[in-house]
């Protein structure tokens, strides 16, 4: 995951916390991502990682649905040719979208969240508003 992504991973897990304290335990990230040497992949892979796993889960029904799978996805910012600045989305991997239609078959809410606002109204629409 991009640092960018991780600082907002970071915020959305700290208002989570502060908000549904009774659910900590059940929203996790999901270490799947970043750069590793062959060797470490290796054990990895042998220890059942999965490519394309959302950043974080959390283990709560609701709505209907089984939980709730987050993948963060940060807005791309890029610059022309004159400096103008250009926002831009950052899309899911092959892998990510097969794992999402996987584990949408099975009762579970798949989203991809942008912003931190993004995020709270998501939170507040599974589980309910505070």
């Amino acid at each position: 995951m991009r640092h960018n992504e991780s600082l907002l991973q970071q915020g959305c897990f700290k208002w989570f916390r502060l908000q549904y304290p009774e659910y900590r335990l059940n929203y996790f990230a999901v270490p799947n991502g970043g750069s590793r040497g062959k060797r470490e992949a290796a054990i990895m892979k042998g220890e059942g990682v999965v490519a394309g796993v959302s950043d974080s889960i959390l283990l709560v029904p609701s709505n209907g649905r089984n939980g709730l799978c987050i993948e963060f996805k940060k807005e791309a910012i890029t610059f022309d040719e004159n400096g103008k600045e250009h926002k831009g989305k950052t899309y899911q991997s092959s892998a990510q979208k097969e794992w999402q239609v996987a584990v949408e078959k099975e009762g579970y809410q798949y989203v991809v969240i942008r912003n931190f606002d993004e995020f709270v109204r998501c939170i507040e629409d599974y589980l309910g508003r505070k």
